[in-house]
């Protein structure tokens, strides 16, 4: 048996995260001031995968530039996508990276999990179906929110529902965006074509009764939305989600994350908050669960409550404590 590659997919635009991602991918957004990215390759490697390669599209260079020489233990390998051609037609196009009759992971370069790929790979090897899928149990009065499915007693997927209401939804199992597949899923994806999983592929399947589930019982989160990666962030202070990160600082008001930022000693932190690198922050600032980019600059004076502060060339006023311009401070 040849060893365990994966496919990390990177090549979304992240709109819903904007203005976060107008000059950032998706997949490089940081969690305490790490790449979501390298977190989940450096998953990869704890389970033995070395060999990993990745759709590109939006802002494609910025990924490649970081991972093509990386101190993760990863091999990595890219492909850029002239236009995007959906979550399986991605897929399609790295084919050529994986060995035949071999099974490989795919995972979706925006989820923070802590998820155990080994169990899932081992009751994939164990079904034989070309296909399983990481599912998470979550309250159902917020199933609407996703991709959920249904399982039968043996944890076969019988049914998908797409964003379901509450009162229609069957299951409060949903999609996570792990998947562990079988080289035969290519037979099921045309080439040169748009082609998406949830649409294309795993209608197919399901009549074949090819598609298994893993549960994934560890923390999970999708970084989909403004809310869900402060969620995430928030999640790492209170060590719901267990990842390794930077030396959290205690203040008698709170506690944060910097990277190499000069703090000043009258800079007030209230609640959890992360520092980036290279950041210039004035005097009598006061920081409140925040969470602040590289290469951020904060006026003295500055108070700000709930917001990500990006770089900007207006910077944050410290005669008014909003933002220039909402595109470089989001309150939310």
């Amino acid at each position: 048996m040849k060893k365990l590659k994966a496919m990390v997919m990177a090549a979304g635009m992240g709109s819903r995260l904007e203005p976060i991602t107008l000059s950032v991918p998706k997949p490089l957004i940081t969690i305490m001031n790490i790449p979501i990215m390298d977190i989940i390759l450096s998953q990869l490697h704890e389970i033995g995968v070395d060999e990993v390669i990745s759709n590109t599209y939006y802002l494609s260079n910025q990924i490649i530039d970081r991972y093509k020489d990386n101190k993760l233990g990863i091999n990595f390998n890219y492909i850029k996508e002239e236009k995007l051609s959906g979550t399986a037609g991605g897929v399609k196009k790295c084919q050529y990276f994986f060995d035949k009759d071999e099974d490989f992971i795919v995972m979706s370069g925006d989820i923070l999990t802590t998820a155990d790929l080994k169990k899932g790979i081992e009751i994939h090897k164990k079904s034989n179906a070309i296909a399983t899928i990481g599912v998470k149990e979550i309250p159902h009065d917020l199933v609407s929110n996703f991709g959920v499915v249904v399982t039968d007693e043996k944890g076969y997927i019988k049914e998908f529902q797409e964003k379901p209401s509450i009162e229609e939804a069957k299951s409060n199992l949903i999609n996570t965006g792990i998947y562990i597949f079988n080289y035969r899923i290519f037979d099921y994806i045309p080439e040169n074509t748009f082609y998406d999983f949830a649409k294309n592929v795993f209608p197919q399947l399901l009549a074949e009764g090819q598609i298994n589930t893993f549960t994934v019982e560890e923390y999970w989160n999708d970084i989909g939305t403004i809310s869900q990666y402060k969620q995430s962030v928030q999640d790492v202070f209170n060590g719901v989600c267990k990842i390794k990160h930077g030396n959290i600082a205690k203040t008698n008001l709170g506690s944060y994350v910097c990277g190499n930022s000069k703090l000043p000693n009258s800079l007030r932190v209230i609640g959890n908050n992360v520092i980036g690198n290279n950041c210039k922050i004035g005097e009598y600032v006061t920081l409140e669960n925040c969470i602040v980019f590289d290469n951020a600059e904060i006026k003295s004076g500055t108070q700000l409550n709930n917001c990500i502060v990006l770089p900007a060339t207006q910077n944050i006023s410290s005669k008014d404590n909003r933002a220039a311009s909402k595109e470089f401070v989001i309150s939310v």
